[in-house]
């Protein structure tokens, strides 16, 4: 995968800022959170700028340094995105909200629920179509690692659909 060139820090945050949104968004699903992870990446990022250009993939590292923002936003808050529970139809004809939910839709609700990593892997993997070889760069860890990283979080989806669609 080919990278642009960037004449400038400036330069890279212009034009890659929306998808690096995007990605922090799809990461911790909370708009908020997405800026703040986005943020400590770029400025991360800044004085570090020469050496992480010259070494080949400024957006591996900034999404790697997304990926890890997440990470520590969730282990310090702890916090769990809320799933909304449906309305119960209590007999007075009320149609369940959830049931004009497309695949979609419930895709992305499922992947919520994953811990961080998976998740982070999952989206590199499938919503971004890259290799193993470079989720695993972004995660900072092992291909094997990234490859086991996405098979649980499939399992898991999978152990969720079946669970209730049953």
């Amino acid at each position: 995968m080919a990278e642009e060139a960037y004449a400038s820090f400036d330069d890279y945050v212009r034009h890659r800022s929306v998808g690096l949104q995007r990605f922090a968004y799809l990461i911790t699903h909370d708009r908020e959170d997405a800026r703040d992870c986005v943020q400590d990446a770029l400025v991360g990022l800044l004085p570090r700028w020469d050496a992480v250009v010259a070494g080949g993939n400024v957006d591996a590292y900034v999404r790697r340094s997304i990926v890890n923002a997440s990470v520590t936003r969730w282990r310090r808050t702890g916090r769990v995105i809320p799933v909304a529970e449906p309305l119960a139809d209590r007999g007075r004809g009320v149609p369940d909200p959830t049931a004009a939910w497309d695949d979609a839709d419930e895709a992305w609700r499922l992947c919520r629920e994953l811990p961080p990593l998976q998740r982070a892997a999952v989206v590199l993997r499938f919503y971004h179509d890259l290799p193993y070889a470079e989720v695993a760069r972004v995660l900072g860890c092992t291909e094997n690692t990234a490859r086991s990283h996405v098979f649980r979080a499939l399992a898991a989806l999978r152990a969720r659909l079946g669970g209730e669609r049953s």
